[in-house]
């Protein structure tokens, strides 16, 4: 019995000193890990925010037609580069019946009010060879220079006096300008009907060209076909959201018209993003981004910020502000329109500086200290000053430098 009691004992006995070995082991190995040291490290600190976003297009034009009809044919496709003035579709006019008559009638009214022009200007010619208000005045005009003539013949013996020679001039001169003004009158009413003429073949003609480019697409004095639908700017085709066969309605200002294609420079790219309200107000137009597009790997891209929106948008109880910025390639590398993107904007940046790990501060009140080595397993708490943060790293302004070791604080 006596034995049968001692196994469990001397079994707890051991156990429990077991248990001790192991507890004061550890605790030995925790004090030497809570005396590991660091060097304070030279080092950049970049103090950032973050962006999300995509990358777009500066600018993206959309083609849409001048006529509507049918897609007849489709010349180019998404990834082509244009040119301004390149064709890009031809549409199929489809008129209906109705504007057909409409125009036809609108060109035999043109023509008729034409036809009466004509007569009309043809008789006001043939009344200004007998205008009776310019033979009349030509009559008073030679009338005149018979008086003028023979009072200077008369002037000249000294048959009369010089006031009345020169009464006569003045009756001549009068007579004169009378005369080229009934000229003038008659002239401008002359014109007057040539013009109305023009504007009836004006008329006509564009009556005409309507009635062409309804039936045919094109008028017989255009330089540019209606129903081919031209790129009106250089670029990279980005999408082309008909096909052949699809119909399409022509732009106007009762309608936006059906889009034939998207066209953008690819060459002049921004970052349009958005950032969170606790951000904004640290950022200004001009500041560097860095770029780093979710489809390519391992490369970044430079970017300066230029526009920050005055107004933001409540998403989801999150209120955010709109962003862009000039996206600086030297297309080495292809940007697609739409490609997600992050963007660090760099708010402040210190080169060079003395850095410690943020983990070793140690913050009471308003000061900060740090463990600094004086002897063997001998630390002493060392006021400095602090300045740029990254998160990671923090800028030591003053109280240490590089040949000081820090304390690790693991938090044991």
């Amino acid at each position: 019995m006596k034995i049968g009691c001692l196994i469990p004992l001397v079994a707890f006995l051991v156990l429990s000193t077991a248990g001790l070995v192991y507890y004061f082991s550890q605790q030995r190995n925790l004090a030497t890990e809570n005396l590991i040291t660091e060097t304070p490290a030279i080092r950049d600190v970049t103090k950032k925010t973050m962006a999300t976003g995509a990358i777009k297009p500066r600018q993206e034009v959309m083609i849409k037609p001048q006529v509507s009809g049918v897609v007849e044919n489709i010349f180019v496709e998404p990834g082509a580069i244009v040119t301004k003035g390149q064709k890009l579709a031809k549409i199929k006019l489809v008129p209906s019946e109705l504007n057909i008559n409409s125009a036809q009638s609108s060109v035999e009214l043109a023509r008729l009010r034409l036809q009466e022009a004509e007569r009309e200007l043809a008789r006001q010619k043939n009344l200004r060879k007998t205008d009776l208000d310019v033979e009349e005045a030509r009559a008073r005009l030679e009338n005149a220079q018979q008086e003028a003539n023979r009072a200077k013949e008369l002037f000249s013996d000294g048959v009369i006096s010089q006031q009345v020679y020169q009464n006569r001039q003045t009756d001549y001169n009068i007579a004169k300008a009378a005369y080229e003004n009934a000229q003038v009158i008659a002239n401008n009413e002359i014109k007057r009907f040539e013009t109305a003429l023009d504007i009836q073949q004006q008329e006509l003609t564009a009556a005409i060209n309507n009635l062409q480019l309804l039936r045919e697409g094109a008028s017989r004095n255009s330089r540019q076909v209606a129903n081919v639908v031209l790129s009106t700017v250089d670029g990279m085709v980005l999408d082309v959201p008909v096909e052949e066969g699809s119909s399409v309605i022509e732009r106007n200002n009762f309608n936006e018209g059906t889009s034939i294609a998207t066209i953008a420079d690819m060459d002049n790219l921004i970052f349009a993003g958005t950032v969170d309200e606790s951000d904004v107000g640290k950022l200004k137009e001009g500041m560097p981004l860095v770029l780093t597009v979710g489809a390519i790997d391992d490369i970044t891209f430079d970017a300066n910020l230029e526009y920050i929106s005055p107004k933001g948008v409540d998403a989801s109880g999150t209120v955010t502000f709109e962003v862009r910025a000039a996206v600086v390639n030297d297309r080495s590398t292809f940007l697609r329109a739409g490609y997600s993107a992050n963007a660090d904007i760099i708010i402040d940046q210190r080169q060079q500086v003395v850095t410690v790990n943020e983990r070793d501060v140690i913050y009471e009140n308003d000061d900060t200290f740090l463990e600094v080595e004086k002897g063997e397993r001998q630390f002493d708490k060392v006021p400095v000053k602090l300045g740029l943060s990254d998160g990671i790293f923090v800028e030591v302004v003053q109280g240490v430098d590089t040949s000081y070791q820090v304390r690790v604080q693991t938090g044991g």
